[in-house]
């Protein structure tokens, strides 16, 4: 792997990149998208080969780490081929961001295809709730898909949980159960202010990590651990269970000041922020210069520059970033 060439102007080293390979997914989660969303037309969204360019250069330039995401990337017509494509890339890590509906089918072609590992979310194991919350979602077909990842032989699997107060804070406990009895991790993570919802208020909402960790403690011990899975949650283990517990915390515990990645949206645009709307528009580039990727690479390792020192997300549920989470790339 070359020396990363990708270092901003505070002296961070940008070796992960999310890429989205689309905007629609088939659950309609309260904290991603509005129950009614417009798509966007086909010819603005990147193609697979697009996405295996940006991919590759992304490598070329230091990548160590891509993770898939969407909307729901399983949705995307041929995505296995794509996995097939960067799992040939030499990553020392590549994942994907999945609700876990389309698992029952497709995790062992995933595995096969060269995907290391799963973060699947799970927001509740009520199925009234996980309807509620997910709007277009059955929580035994998410079970279904947890059990065949397991099945088809994925090393690393992650539940990932939105909590939110007055809504499925109190499933916490079940959840952490959960997670320990399929031996998978789990992280929890603070709902972050992207898109205008209605369905409930995120000031009152907001589940602090502190608040979170509180409640663990009242059933298991939580033991701090270095381990780093080069994203942004923070690591324990309970001395009874090999699982980790993460915590993801936007609001709480600022993260900015070690944040590593960049995002890609599926319409091509290089989100140097989750929370701030600085941009570059690689889809012109990459239409632009269909032969050579010499000034998509000159272009990414210029837009360093750009990336700003953190993010400043409040915590009374004002609305800083318009797109939603399924535009940002999970």
């Amino acid at each position: 792997m070359p020396n990363s060439k990708l270092t901003d102007r505070f002296g961070r080293t940008v070796n992960y990149v999310r890429l989205s390979v689309t905007d629609r997914c088939d659950f309609r989660c309260v904290y991603c998208m509005a129950e009614e969303m417009t798509f966007l037309p086909r010819q603005q969204v990147l193609t697979l080969e697009e996405i295996a360019r940006v991919a590759k250069t992304f490598v070329s330039l230091g990548t160590e780490k891509i993770r898939l995401t969407g909307g729901e990337p399983l949705v995307r017509k041929d995505v296995i081929e794509l996995v097939r494509e960067i799992g040939t890339y030499g990553l020392r890590d590549f994942a994907m961001t999945t609700n876990g509906s389309q698992l029952p089918t497709m995790a062992e072609p995933l595995r096969k295809a060269g995907l290391k590992r799963l973060n699947i979310s799970l927001d509740s194991l009520d199925p009234e709730k996980f309807a509620s919350i997910t709007r277009t979602g059955k929580l035994s077909r998410v079970l279904e898909g947890i059990d065949a990842a397991k099945d088809a032989g994925f090393k690393g699997i992650k539940l990932n949980t939105v909590v939110m107060k007055g809504g499925n804070d109190h499933e916490v406990p079940d959840l952490i159960e959960f997670a320990r009895k399929k031996n998978v991790d789990i992280t929890f993570i603070e709902e972050m202010p992207l898109g205008e919802i209605s369905e409930h208020d995120r000031g009152q909402a907001l589940c602090t990590s502190d608040e979170v960790r509180d409640i663990v403690r009242q059933h298991h011990d939580l033991m701090p651990t270095p381990e780093d899975s080069g994203g942004p949650a923070r690591y324990y283990r309970m001395s009874d269970s090999p699982i980790k517990v993460g915590f993801i915390s936007p609001h709480s515990h600022n993260f900015c000041s070690t944040c590593n990645r960049v995002r890609v949206t599926v319409e091509g645009r290089l989100l140097l922020c989750l929370g701030n709307e600085h941009s570059v528009d690689l889809r012109r580039v990459l239409r632009g210069h269909p032969v050579t990727d010499d000034k998509l690479r000159q272009t990414i390792i210029d837009s360093m520059d750009l990336k700003p020192e953190r993010h400043h997300f409040s915590s009374n549920g004002d609305v800083q970033i318009l797109r939603f989470m399924n535009m940002t790339g999970g």
